[in-house]
């Protein structure tokens, strides 16, 4: 009963990075993609405001994910960096180099350098994504088995392809919903208009992917597809389908307001926990359940009581600094209130 409450938790904890951290990627592949310095200058000037004030707390989320897969099931834990260590390497690697291109872009003094700093950026947000979302792949597929070896590629599949490429669709997602919704915060109406099509564009590649992930598990990842298709799974397999048409209308009414937010967050999370429900009662279908590849009953009682004060200490905070942001009373002063605040102290 405690292994099945931690592992309700743990998979909470995936859908809420993948909505945070996934709206944090998905600004990072419009950045990519935003064209040249001249034709890319106004949505650039909008990620990096947009962004910085929660581009670091996102993760907080991740490290929720780490601590209580490897302390409340260490089995899978094991497994998981064994048979994934080389997509789990590339995504921590561009975790890395995506935080340091994205703070070292703006004091950047020459354009040579703002291009590199911009590139590493907006290059890993393509990559870690991607990698991050094989993995789940990896697992949904049951191939993340106790004598899986790393050399067999157990990610190279199908079904863990299409898990990353959908990764990367939500994100784009999430990123283009969100900044249309900041655009109008900042004055920059044309940017909304810019973003609220890209945001249509990415609905329609997620629509098109999960079709496609969940034909092809079918025979790939049997399980899975039995979960999706009946119970729970086929329920909120409903609700991200439902989330899908509601943004769709939001965004094709020229909707960018916290309703169409909203709409492209339950997608999401939707489709992750419907994952989750599909996989019951495996960790790894079909070769590990819940059960087994969970720890002590002690450790697992600690672990929910000190999730259980984090959430309480964490929650409230990242609320209040995701309220803060979208009121806009979080943005960096500019050289120019600079200017004015030091005029001031002299008088």
């Amino acid at each position: 009963m405690t292994a099945d409450v931690v592992a309700v938790v743990l998979l909470l904890a995936v859908a809420a990075y993948a909505c945070a951290g996934g709206t944090d990627y998905g600004a990072g592949f419009w950045d990519l993609v935003a064209g040249g310095a001249r034709r890319g200058r106004r949505p650039r000037w909008l990620i990096d405001h947009a962004m910085a004030p929660v581009w670091e707390v996102n993760n907080v989320w991740l490290v929720f994910v780490l601590v209580i897969m490897w302390t409340g099931f260490p089995v899978l834990f094991q497994r998981l960096f064994q048979s994934m260590w080389l997509p789990l390497a590339l995504a921590a690697v561009g975790i890395v180099l995506r935080g340091a291109g994205f703070a070292l872009r703006k004091p950047a003094q020459r354009q040579a350098g703002r291009r590199l700093y911009g590139t590493v950026f907006a290059v890993s947000s393509l990559v870690t994504p991607f990698f991050l979302g094989v993995t789940a792949g990896g697992v949904a597929s049951g191939r993340v088995t106790a004598d899986a070896d790393p050399s067999t590629h157990a990610w190279a599949h199908p079904t863990p392809v299409l898990f990353g490429l959908l990764a990367v669709a939500t994100t784009a997602l999430l990123g283009a919903v969100f900044l249309a919704a900041d655009a109008r915060r900042f004055d920059a109406p044309d940017l909304a208009g810019y973003f609220r099509r890209r945001a249509l564009a990415a609905l329609g590649c997620v629509a098109v992917l999960a079709v496609s992930t969940l034909a092809v598990t079918r025979d790939d990842a049997p399980h899975v597809w039995h979960g999706l298709t009946h119970g729970a799974g086929l329920g909120f397999v409903v609700a991200a389908a439902v989330g899908t048409l509601a943004t769709g209308l939001l965004l094709a009414r020229g909707a960018t307001d916290a309703w169409s937010r909203v709409a492209a967050v339950v997608v999401v999370a939707s489709a992750v926990i419907a994952w989750g429900m599909a996989q019951r009662p495996y960790l790894v279908p079909t070769t590990l359940t819940v059960s087994e590849g969970a720890g002590a009953d002690t450790t697992l009682r600690w672990l929910g009581l000190v999730t259980l004060v984090a959430l309480v200490l964490v929650v409230p905070a990242v609320a209040l600094l995701y309220r803060l942001d979208t009121r806009g009373e979080l943005e960096s002063l500019t050289d120019a209130d600079l200017r004015r605040g030091g005029a001031g102290d002299e008088g």
